[in-house]
This record gives C-alpha cells, sequence and structure tokens, in this order.
C-alpha cells in the first residue's frame, strides 16, 4: 500500500494541531461532551489528543525499544490549571512544534518501537496525522463548528483505518473484527465528489478466515456513498449513518455489522 510523503505527514500535523487550537480557543465549552467519544469531555479529548502526539514525540526522539509508558512522558497529562483555553492552546501549539520537528529530523526510516505492522519513524507520522485529523473532528462536531480535511489525507485514513483493522483482526484473536469473515459479503466505499482519477473507492471482501481490502470500484453487498470526507468520517464511527449527504445502498446490517466489530484499542 503506498502512503504519502513523510513531510505531507508532518505538514498536516502542524495543520491540523492549528485547526485544534482553533477549537479550543473559539470560545466553546471546554465541559461538554463529546457525543462522538461520551466519556470524555472536550478538554479530556483535547489533553488525550495532545498526549498522544506527546507520546509519539518521546517514542521517536529516544528512538525506543519498547513502549513507555504515559507517566513517563513529559506533560503527558497537559497543562494546569483545568479549564484554561489559553494554557491548552499554548501546551497544543509546544506539543504540534516538538512533535514535528521531531519527526523531520527523524525522516521516515528510523527504527522506532510501534505497535503495528511496522517499525519505524514514518508509522509514527502517519498514525499522528490521523489520530488528530479524526480527534479534531470529534472536538469541532462537539463545538458546532464546521469540518473539512484534505482529499488525501481523509483517503489515507480509510486505508490506514483498514490496515488497523485488518492487524487487530490478525494480531489478537480476541479482537471483535476476528467476527468480520463469511464469503460472499462485500463492501463498497465510493467518495461521491472524487475524480476517477483519485480513486477514492474501496472494496471490503470477507472470506472464510477474515476480509480483504483494495481500493477500486465494485459491485457489493452493501455500498456507502457521499461526499469523502463524510465517507470517512463515517467509516470511522464520527457520523450517523443518516446523516445528508450520505447514502446507503444494499443490505444496512452488514455495514451495521463492520462498524460494531471495525475497533481500535
Amino acid at each position: 500500500m503506498t502512503t504519502l510523503a513523510h513531510d505531507r505527514y508532518c505538514d498536516e500535523i502542524a495543520h491540523q494541531v492549528a485547526q485544534l487550537r482553533a477549537v479550543v480557543t473559539s470560545g466553546a465549552d471546554l465541559s461538554a461532551t463529546v457525543p462522538t467519544c461520551p466519556d470524555w469531555s472536550l478538554e479530556q479529548l483535547v489533553r488525550h489528543t495532545g498526549g498522544a502526539l506527546r507520546w509519539a514525540e518521546l517514542l521517536v526522539r529516544t528512538r525506543a525499544e519498547k513502549d513507555v509508558g504515559e507517566e513517563q512522558v513529559p506533560l503527558g497529562g497537559g497543562p494546569e490549571p483545568t479549564g484554561d483555553p489559553a494554557a491548552l492552546d499554548a501546551w497544543l501549539a509546544e506539543t504540534g512544534d516538538l512533535l514535528v520537528g521531531t519527526l523531520r529530523e527523524a525522516g521516515p526510516d528510523a527504527t522506532v518501537w510501534t505497535w503495528g505492522w511496522e517499525r519505524s519513524s514514518g508509522f509514527w507520522a502517519r498514525r499522528m496525522a490521523h489520530e488528530i485529523t479524526v480527534h479534531r473532528a470529534d472536538a469541532t462536531l462537539t463545538a458546532g463548528l464546521p469540518y473539512e480535511v484534505a482529499a488525501d489525507i481523509a483517503a489515507d485514513a480509510i486505508d490506514e483505518w483498514l490496515q488497523i483493522v485488518e492487524f487487530g483482526r490478525r494480531t489478537d484473536p480476541d479482537d471483535p473484527a476476528n467476527e468480520l469473515r463469511g464469503p460472499g459479503r462485500s463492501i463498497h466505499l465510493h467518495a461521491t465528489d472524487g475524480s476517477p482519477e483519485s480513486n477514492a473507492e474501496w472494496f471490503v471482501e470477507f472470506a472464510e478466515d477474515g476480509f480483504a481490502w483494495r481500493r477500486g470500484h465494485e459491485k457489493a453487498t452493501v455500498a456507502l456513498r457521499g461526499p469523502l470526507t463524510d465517507v470517512m468520517l463515517a467509516f470511522y464511527r464520527r457520523l450517523p449513518l443518516d446523516s445528508p449527504g450520505l447514502e446507503i445502498l444494499g443490505d444496512r446490517e452488514l455495514l451495521e455489522f463492520w462498524l460494531a466489530r471495525a475497533t481500535f484499542g
């Protein structure tokens, strides 16, 4: 699977941090419950996201050979006091600068511990770009603000999500994704606002022992159609399937079956 350039991920992290900071300083209620992550308030979501970025920065900077506990990440929990947008904003700004600087210095090929299918700094550049892209959607939707994301990032986020779900199924016998099996069923994702050259379509095919996926247009048991950003958000369970602009053709229950079992962490 072809990924985006390392510098593209670094640029996007910087952009997404700036966008998240704009939500924090917009006057949004930091105590509001995040509908897509109901265990968190908006402030807790922001602290989680910034903490994840700082964790990845520490891993890459130290060329970690094993996982690092959250308690070892400097300022990983965010600033004091709580409820202060200015303090959160300054912390996020520093966080973004630290991570982007460390990733650019490392390049994509430095050997670093990851939980995933490759051990490289490039893995973390991509993972953190999509970590903040999706959580920025959580924050933006909570604040009632409009959300947009570049087409190449949205499409790559779907690619990565499919890889994550497949990796979980393959490596963890208790992962709910192990239920995503059974031949004769398939899912098609179709971005209606992309050109044919963008290839912003996906085909997920169930088999006896799991599933496989590829980019492309193929007839499926169920199809999810809509603007690319909306398809990405729905596939990440950030947007209800009945949202305006989305269309489901075929076996809706199969798509819901996938969404209930395609989990992360």
